[in-house]
């Protein structure tokens, strides 16, 4: 293939990493000097660039920046990484480098070991790891309930951002449909795809001017920009993911809660009335004091559901605002949230099923103190007369 057909573009590779470490950070205690000059941090002050066209009521929540020390990649010159800390949980981790590759050679990048650290190499994701794990380090203390590190949700994405192209984008992405594909698909075979799932992966292209467009997918996205003016697409783009990854590990969390309610009604003992089907008999103090808790994390996960929806008040139909509904039904954030629902249904069916038992005993235990007290008191002062006499 010629080097027309196939031409070296500069394009800058973007990659996320998102992982959700507690249900809060203490922002206070990551104020320390010691902290800020081991791993140098900074406030991010400025606020989000915003398109023409985006109302100023969009505000997303503003994180402390750390940056690392940058490293060598081959094909890329430098990585810059960098982390940000939100005061929710949310950590991501960001590289960053631009180099001069044709489309074929993009594809399998994102998992070559380019980068060069210490004396090992790295490919994006595990590097990614290593940062994070040295930053979980240094901020330890200010996790607020923090997660087991071998439990930790997360979400990836690469962002392919091309800063030169020959012709406007649209023609550019047409005359290449295959190879374009296969970026946002992962996929490194491009002959491999049937016209399809071509179709599906370029579906929906977004263009704010004639010369910019972006298209998205699962796990990456291609924006063609020589402005380089696309970082508030890269926060939006962060945004979702960030949704995606609370949906899921509240999900999971919820599934695993409603695993250990189903072994306590075992353990203590789940009796179906062979007389009164479907009525359900709880024994003991314990699985009350449990699903006290379960309900706690009932409200719990409706609050963050809740701000989930309106933390960022991503609604209309503007740019930003079709980009991040776009990127909601890729991730089908709104499956997600029915799923978590159902869950939080079936806690609180559970919950209801215990109070009513609950209210059951309360009523037995009345019931028998009323029989002693109106009938088996009397009798015996009855029987104690008649001894008497």
């Amino acid at each position: 293939m010629s080097e027309t057909e196939n031409p070296t573009l500069l394009t800058e590779l973007i990659y996320f990493s998102i992982k959700d470490v507690g249900r809060a950070i203490d922002m206070k205690k990551l104020e320390s000097p010691a902290l800020y000059a081991r791993l140098s941090g900074k406030k991010m002050g400025s606020p989000l660039p915003l398109r023409k066209d985006t109302p100023t009521s969009l505000a997303l929540p503003q994180p402390i920046w750390f940056a690392f020390e940058e490293v060598e990649a081959e094909g890329l010159g430098c990585i810059y990484p960098s982390a940000k800390v939100y005061n929710d949980g949310a950590i991501t981790i960001l590289l960053r480098g631009k180099g001069h590759f044709t489309l074929d050679e993009l594809g399998p990048l994102s998992h070559s070991p380019l980068i060069k650290s210490q004396g090992y190499t790295y490919n994006f994701q595990d590097f990614a790891n290593r940062l994070f794990g040295r930053l979980l380090d240094a901020i330890g203390d200010a996790i607020i309930d923090g997660i087991d590190r071998a439990l930790l949700q997360e979400e990836h994405y690469l962002a392919y951002c091309f800063l030169e192209y020959p012709e406007l984008p649209s023609l550019f992405v047409q005359k290449n449909r295959q190879r374009f594909a296969s970026l946002l698909i992962g996929e490194v075979d491009s002959d491999s795809l049937h016209e399809s799932q071509i179709q599906s992966a370029l579906a929906r292209p977004f263009s704010y001017r004639p010369d910019d467009l972006a298209i998205f997918d699962m796990d990456h996205c291609i924006i063609f920009d020589q402005h380089q003016e696309y970082e508030d697409i890269l926060l939006i783009i962060e945004h979702a993911n960030y949704r995606l990854l609370e949906l899921r590990a509240l999900d999971r969390l919820l599934d695993l809660r409603l695993d250990e309610a189903e072994r306590d009604l075992t353990v203590y003992g789940i009796e179906k009335s062979k007389k009164k089907k479907g009525q359900v008999r709880l024994r003991g103090k314990t699985p009350q004091r449990k699903f006290a808790r379960i309900q706690a994390l009932r409200f719990e996960a409706l609050f963050i559901l809740e701000n989930l929806e309106n933390s960022s008040k991503i609604i209309g139909d503007y740019f930003l605002g079709q980009i991040y509904t776009r990127l909601c039904e890729i991730f089908n954030t709104e499956g997600w949230s029915r799923s978590v629902e159902r869950r939080l249904d079936v806690l609180s069916s559970v919950y209801e099923m215990v109070k009513t038992d609950s209210a059951e005993r309360r009523t037995l235990v009345l019931e028998i103190v009323f029989i002693i007290v109106c009938i088996v008191l009397p009798l015996i002062q009855i029987w104690q007369a008649l001894i008497l006499k």
